[in-house]
């Protein structure tokens, strides 16, 4: 009989839409292994804040079973409207388990930890090997938008108290970055050690979109200075727009600033850029090939974190890697500072000091020999920790071994 493999993860990307998702790869990996693999999300899209428009086709595409669980939906990340979403789902996700067979096995994305608790009882209600798998960290994250001493704390502590349930119960943990891994070992008492396997990319995958879907530069004579995500809070767009513009006062006009991906706040980097009047185009939400071709045909990529950001190792870093770009990055994770130092990808600077940052920038800019050694460093680092071929062999081991 095929081992039975329930994996949830809420905001997972499903055939037919746009992403580089993780939990859709584990599950055609698993399904190729001869397993029987059910993959639940729910019906809303957190990308998008609409509800999911997939068709009967598309799903049919997949090799594995998909099952969508209701939930309302919300506008804001940052909400009570979310928190009652969540709920809703949780709840759903409950009902629907109590009808379900058993499952030999549970891989579980981590957050929401609302909706993580409701998968982590059943399991341990009913004695099933519970492995999350953590993508970031709450509450920690929310508190770069709202970190008000004791008042946070109370308002954050039925998230806390969900996750470290939910982190507590894990018999295997699996994490995207050893910061996130840490976190939660410091709750389980089960657990001497965890898998720390990166987002990353199918390296084949994405060296067949790069030409596929590659950019013509032959009339090109500028330096292209790519950033790939979401245009939240999160991220120092603005810093990257006043470095150029430092750089601009300096006669330095020959770069162009790619901003590759949307958010609630494209509109008003938009007119930051147009009010700094230096060069910068904004694609919106490219289609993962279309992104893949455009970031293949950029110079350097930027990683502008705010100060207050709880992020690791960022999940874009394997795109990056894996065009060989060289990276400079304000984000102050330790973590990622050291891959960025130790692997000699670029440049640390100084978190929101664009002066700093300007100053790098040029370096990288007037020296080619310097910027084919970094993003050959980079390409290396791709091969070796952020290719999901190799990499993710040590996520399918821990699920088939239970």
């Amino acid at each position: 009989m095929k081992k039975d493999v329930l994996i949830v993860a809420p905001f997972t990307q499903l055939p037919g839409e746009a992403g580089n998702g993780r939990f859709h790869y584990i599950a055609q990996k698993l399904d190729k292994e001869k397993l029987d693999v059910e993959l639940v999300t729910t019906d809303f899209s957190h990308r998008k804040k609409a509800h999911r428009n997939v068709s009967t086709e598309a799903l049919a595409l997949a090799d594995y079973h998909v099952t969508l669980i209701h939930e309302p939906g919300y506008k804001r990340n940052i909400s009570v409207q979310r928190y009652f979403s969540h709920y809703i789902m949780g709840r759903n996700l409950r009902e629907y388990l109590k009808d379900r067979k058993k499952p030999d096995v549970i891989y579980c994305a981590v957050p929401p930890p609302s909706i993580a608790k409701v998968v982590a009882r059943y399991a341990k209600r009913n004695n099933i090997p519970f492995i999350i798998d953590i993508q970031d960290i709450w509450p920690d994250a929310y508190k770069m938008f709202f970190d008000k001493p004791i008042i946070s704390d109370v308002l954050f502590y039925p998230v806390k108290k969900a996750a470290n349930y939910v982190y507590a119960t894990a018999d295997q943990i699996v994490a995207v970055s050893q910061t996130y891994a840490d976190r939660a070992l410091m709750i389980n008492k089960k657990c001497d050690e965890a898998k720390v396997v990166f987002l990353g990319t199918e390296l084949e995958t994405f060296d067949e979109m790069a030409i596929e879907y590659a950019v013509d530069t032959s009339d090109k004579t500028e330096l292209w200075l790519a950033y790939v995500g979401t245009l939240s809070h999160s991220y120092d767009i603005p810093c990257v727009v006043d470095a150029l513009s430092i750089l601009k006062a300096k006669n330095v006009t020959n770069i162009k600033f790619v901003v590759i991906g949307d958010g609630p706040l494209r509109s008003r980097f938009e007119q930051y850029a147009a009010d700094k009047d230096v060069w910068v185009e904004f694609t919106g939400r490219l289609d993962y090939g279309e992104m893949v071709g455009l970031l293949s045909a950029c110079d350097i990529a930027v990683n502008p974190i705010v100060r207050s950001s709880g992020g690791s190792i960022i999940n874009k870093h394997g795109d990056y890697a894996a065009a060989g770009l060289p990276v400079l990055n304000t984000q102050e994770s330790p973590e990622y500072r050291a891959l960025v130092d130790g692997w000699k990808l670029g440049f640390n600077c100084k978190n929101g000091d664009a002066i700093d940052l300007a100053e790098k920038m040029l370096v990288l800019a007037r020296d080619e020999t310097l910027r084919k050694r970094c993003g050959a460093n980079n390409r290396k680092l791709a091969e070796e920790k952020f290719d999901r071929s190799t990499t993710y062999s040590q996520i399918l081991d821990v699920i088939m071994l239970e």
